[in-house]
């Protein structure tokens, strides 16, 4: 297994990556926060963010084709411009940490991230000048896997449809990664066990992502976002006790 992983933690992994895509196939984001709220419980997440960027994109493959024509360029262009900005220090910062430090932090982010979603607030049209700002704020938790929370939260509050608020968040996902990547392989976190652990999880991938998109067209995404957030509630709690406990 990569990173050495034991049978019953790499068994463990394989269902919450199965579980975090059916989320992301139906919502368009929480794929990176489910997983690495997860996996931060029984393993170190931060070997892990790498193979979770690469599932990210190997999942946009998929959802490619029933994307087309809901995607807002104009919010993905300003949010990727911000997140660019502050990436590179964010990902240095995160790799100065150690492993309970990034569990705390991931963790104390999710929960955050969460709450903020659960509180239903609205806003007017967020200009250009303001996704910078939010990506920025992106850039910055995507470093601990968990970029897309905050991009969810602010789009959630605006009166956007839900083809294009999952659509959106799925191209603004991708490139977010792109950019990460390389700043990640630069910090020694890219290796081949990435690469081995990607192909192992392509097809739970497809499953996942094929079944959740099934479920969005069945269903209102607006319920299972909110069955989503307060999952990660409850894994971003576990994760802080664990952390403070050292359990």
């Amino acid at each position: 297994m990569p990173f050495d992983l034991g049978p019953g933690t790499g068994a463990a992994l394989a269902i919450a990556l199965f579980g975090a895509a059916f989320v992301r196939g139906y919502s368009g984001f929480g794929f990176s926060a489910i997983f690495i709220a997860f996996a931060a419980l029984i393993t170190n997440p931060l070997t892990l963010i790498p193979v979770v960027f690469a599932c990210e994109m190997l999942m946009t493959l998929f959802q490619a084709r029933g994307i087309r024509g809901h995607v807002d360029w104009r919010r993905v262009i300003a949010l990727l411009i911000g997140a660019a900005v502050v990436l590179p220090a964010s990902v240095w910062f995160i790799l100065s940490l150690g492993e309970e430090t990034v569990r705390v932090t991931v963790s104390l982010i999710v929960l955050i991230m969460s709450l903020i979603l659960l509180t239903g607030w609205t806003l007017p049209a967020i200009r250009a000048r303001g996704h910078v700002g939010v990506g920025m704020v992106s850039g910055l938790c995507n470093s601990a896997g968990i970029g897309g929370l905050p991009v969810a939260a602010f789009m959630t509050a605006q009166p956007i449809t839900a083809p294009t608020f999952r659509a959106t968040m799925i191209v603004y996902l991708t490139g977010l990664d792109l950019i990460t990547m390389p700043l990640l392989w630069a910090g020694g976190l890219v290796t081949w066990e990435t690469a081995i652990a990607a192909a192992m999880a392509f097809p739970i991938l497809g499953l996942g992502v094929w079944l959740g998109g099934r479920q969005f067209l069945a269903a209102s995404p607006s319920t299972f976002r909110r069955f989503a957030v307060m999952l990660l509630l409850g894994l971003s709690a576990l994760g802080l006790t664990r952390a403070m406990t050292g359990i």
